[in-house]
């Protein structure tokens, strides 16, 4: 499992995440971050520093952000 950046991420795009992850697998998409499923280790050093609380891991993203599982994954199939 990894953790997703959802939807208060649009618009945002504060880049903290980007700057403590250890394994450099947050890339920046065109409205959002996007976290890499294969690379993430499962740390949860973005989630701590989000200031707009968009990240969560994969198994606790709420209901109506559950979209962003799949919005995340096909971002890495391009």
């Amino acid at each position: 499992m990894a953790y997703v950046i959802t939807e208060p991420c649009i618009g945002t795009k504060d880049a903290s995440c980007v700057e403590v992850c250890p394994v450099d697998c947050i890339h920046e998409g065109e409205d959002q971050y996007y976290i890499d499923p294969d690379v993430c280790i499962d740390c949860g050093a973005c989630e701590a520093v989000c200031p707009v609380s968009a990240i969560y891991h994969e198994d606790f993203v709420p209901e109506e952000w559950k979209s962003y599982i799949q919005k995340n994954r096909d971002f890495f199939k391009k």
